[in-house]
């Protein structure tokens, strides 16, 4: 077990680290959730709405 001293010492490089590279752990959850709601709503017969790519 990690001692909470050691938690906090790390929190500035955990901080730093999202502020260069971003939140991967964050997109990943909201990535996750969109996708089990599309899952529901095509499970439950709902056709999902158009959804911009942005592709070309």
């Amino acid at each position: 077990m990690i001692a909470d001293s050691t938690r906090t010492e790390e929190l500035p490089i955990y901080e730093s680290l999202i502020r260069e590279r971003g939140d991967v752990v964050e997109e990943a959850r909201v990535v996750a959730e969109e996708t089990q709601h599309q899952l529901t709503q095509a499970l439950n017969g709902v056709a999902p709405a158009p959804q911009d790519t942005g592709a070309q």
